[in-house]
C-alpha cells in the first residue's frame, strides 16, 4: 500500500514539477504536502527522495526541498547533452529499423500534426514521444534513459519559459521531424543522423539570442 501511494504521489509531483505547477524555485515541505494529498508523511517522505535523485528537486537541511530552477543555463546544458547523444541514437534507430518503428513513428508525427496550430503544448508532448520512440529504438537503455531526463527537462522549458511554445507551431519544426523520419524509414543512418543534429541546430537557434556563447559544438 505505501509504495503504491508512493508511486502515484511520484507520478503526481513529477507532472507539477514539469508542467510548472509547482514552480522552479519554489519550496516544498512533508506536512504541507501531506495534507494536500491527505496521506501521511511517509510516503510524501519517500516520493520527495525519488524526485531528488531524478533531478527535478533539491534538498534544504531543515527547510524542505527546492523545484530546480529552469533558467537559460539549464536549458543550454539540455540541448547540448541531447547534441552529443541524438543523432547518434537517430544512426542506431536506423540501423535497427523495423515496420513497428516506421509505423509508430508515422502516427505520432501525423498526430502532432494535427495539434500543432491550435494546441502548442500537445504538439510538444508529441513530439517529445517521437524523440523519446527515436532513443528506445536505439537499443541502448542508458543512452535512453539519459535522453528521457532530457526529454523531460525540455518539456518542461516549454511549460516555464515564455516564448518557446510558439515553435512548436513554426512549420519548420514538423518538416524536419518528417526529414528525420524519412532517414530512419529509409534506414539510412548518416542522413538519419544529419537530419536530428540540423533539427537540434534548428532549435538552438529558435533561442540563439538567449545565449552570448554556444559554445564549439553548435558551429
Amino acid at each position: 500500500m505505501g509504495t503504491s501511494l508512493t508511486d502515484g504521489l511520484v507520478v503526481q509531483l513529477r507532472a507539477a514539477i514539469l508542467t510548472g505547477e509547482l514552480a522552479p524555485g519554489s519550496i516544498v515541505v512533508e506536512p504541507r504536502l501531506a495534507e494536500e494529498y491527505s496521506v501521511s508523511k511517509t510516503p510524501v517522505r519517500e516520493a520527495l527522495r525519488i524526485l531528488t535523485t531524478q533531478g527535478l528537486l533539491t534538498v534544504l537541511p531543515k527547510k524542505g526541498y527546492l523545484v530546480r530552477t529552469m533558467g537559460l543555463n539549464d536549458v543550454q546544458e539540455t540541448l547540448d547533452l541531447r547534441m552529443l547523444l541524438e543523432p547518434h541514437a537517430a544512426a542506431s534507430a536506423a540501423g535497427f529499423l523495423s515496420p513497428a518503428l516506421v509505423a509508430e513513428l508515422r502516427q505520432i508525427l501525423d498526430s502532432q500534426a494535427e495539434v500543432s496550430a491550435e494546441n502548442p503544448l500537445a504538439a510538444m508532448e508529441a513530439a517529445q514521444r517521437f524523440h523519446q520512440r527515436i532513443a528506445d529504438a536505439s537499443r541502448n537503455t542508458r543512452l535512453a534513459d539519459t535522453l528521457r531526463h532530457s526529454f523531460d527537462e525540455t518539456a518542461r522549458a516549454h511549460h516555464v519559459l515564455p516564448g518557446l511554445q510558439r515553435y512548436m507551431s513554426a512549420p519548420a519544426e514538423q518538416a524536419e521531424h518528417e526529414a528525420i523520419y524519412e532517414a530512419i524509414a529509409s534506414a539510412d543512418a548518416r542522413a538519419a543522423e544529419a537530419a536530428m543534429r540540423a533539427h537540434l541546430r534548428s532549435i538552438r537557434a529558435t533561442m540563439a539570442q538567449q545565449f552570448n556563447d554556444p559554445g564549439s559544438l553548435w558551429a
